[in-house]
């Protein structure tokens, strides 16, 4: 037999090869018309950001505006049907606006580095390449930055799905005047990272106490016996790695590519689901959107009942709490200070009502702002 009469071939002359090369060269001219559509129209959107830069100027307002930013991509993100997955699209639309706000003038943004952490990883996401980027020791360093001015914004963690809160983070607002501007929810993805070839020759693993944490199932189901060794954070721990033998890191893909190092585990997080919410932090306030959350911190009496009384102001008018978490008082033993997150906007009449009563039911009451709610589901 023949070896070529084994295949079935199609010619130039195929109705079904005719019929796909129409196709193709149908579908490229219609992208090369997109293409064109999309450089137009992304001009135009250029020069209105400039547009507004100059008139923001003109009244000394910061060319960055989270709110603003965060109801577009919540927008977009709400319109996007597919194919394109909503994380793509969010991608692409963080660097036209960073691009965007960079014509006007390029914010720095403070973050609880060092870079490749998860933390580097949301402010890259949220606020582009575009943006001055810094990195910060500390919660409490970044809060700094925001409130000496040497940065426009700072992106600190606050809760996980799996650890819970954050105390760095909550303690820090107690005495900080910076207000809440937005939120941003993120897959926390770990990976298992050596300079060794296979997780076999691993016998020490590093990473951030809450990391090891998050891990703790597939570590004792894979790797028993291997030594768990804290570290400041996810990307120290893998520059540790990248410099010692044996050594494993948890820590992010973003940190494996940096360093040059294998991935050997991926998605090693004991749950899929696994989310950090961080919260975007800054010196003003955000205008309502319609659909916006209110974070707040009181210390209730130290009387019977005095919890359930400042609880009942939300029930009483049908607020949804959505979170609402203890922190012990420093000064006090045995007494506790709450973190409340709830629906709505402070200058809506119905929470309005809601907080000045609150305020008389309570022995303090400090309002951490008022910003545009998130979808958990369709976060960076």
């Amino acid at each position: 037999m023949n070896s070529k009469s084994s295949f079935n071939t199609l010619d130039s002359n195929s109705p079904d090869l005719s019929e796909a090369n129409s196709v193709i060269v149908g579908s490229r001219k219609r992208i090369d018309e997109i293409d064109a559509q999309l450089v137009g129209l992304l001009n135009q959107r250029a020069a209105l950001a400039v547009q507004i830069g100059v008139s923001k100027m003109a009244v000394g307002q910061e060319s960055l505006c989270p709110a603003r930013e965060s109801e577009i991509m919540r927008r977009i993100l709400e319109m996007s049907e597919g194919p394109m997955p909503r994380k793509e699209m969010g991608q692409i639309f963080s660097e036209i606006i960073s691009v965007c706000r960079n014509l006007q003038k390029p914010p720095t943004i403070a973050f609880l580095g060092p870079e490749t952490t998860f933390s580097h990883m949301v402010a890259l996401n949220r606020f582009g390449h575009s943006s001055e980027l810094r990195p910060l020791h500390s919660i409490m360093d970044v809060f700094q930055e925001v409130e000496n001015g040497r940065a426009s914004f700072g992106v600190v963690p606050v809760e996980n799905s799996i650890e819970g809160g954050v105390s760095a983070t909550m303690d820090c607002f107690v005495n900080s005047g910076l207000r809440i501007s937005g939120e941003i929810y993120a897959s926390i993805r770990h990976m298992l990272m050596s300079s060794e070839p296979s997780p076999d020759c691993i016998k020490r693993v590093y990473s951030h106490p809450q990391a090891l944490n998050q891990c703790r199932k597939w570590l004792n189901q894979n790797m028993r016996g291997v030594d768990l060794h804290d570290c400041s954070s996810t990307a120290e721990a893998a520059r540790r790695v990248s410099e010692e033998t044996g050594a494993g890191a948890i820590a992010s893909s973003m940190a494996a590519r940096k360093l040059g190092l294998n991935i050997l585990a991926q998605n090693i997080q004991d749950r899929s689901d696994n989310k950090t919410r961080f919260l975007i932090i800054g010196p003003g306030t955000c205008k309502s959107t319609g659909d916006d959350k209110t974070s707040l911190y009181f210390i209730s009496r130290h009387q019977s009942g005095s919890l359930c009384r400042a609880l009942n102001n939300f029930s009483n008018r049908g607020i949804n709490l959505s979170r609402i978490e203890s922190r012990p008082l420093k000064d006090r033993p045995w007494e506790y200070s709450f973190f409340v997150d709830c629906e709505g906007h402070m200058e809506d009449s119905n929470l309005a009502e809601c907080l000045k009563d609150l305020r008389n039911n309570v022995e303090f009451l400090k309002i951490l702002g008022s910003y545009p709610r998130m979808d958990p589901d369709i976060g960076i």
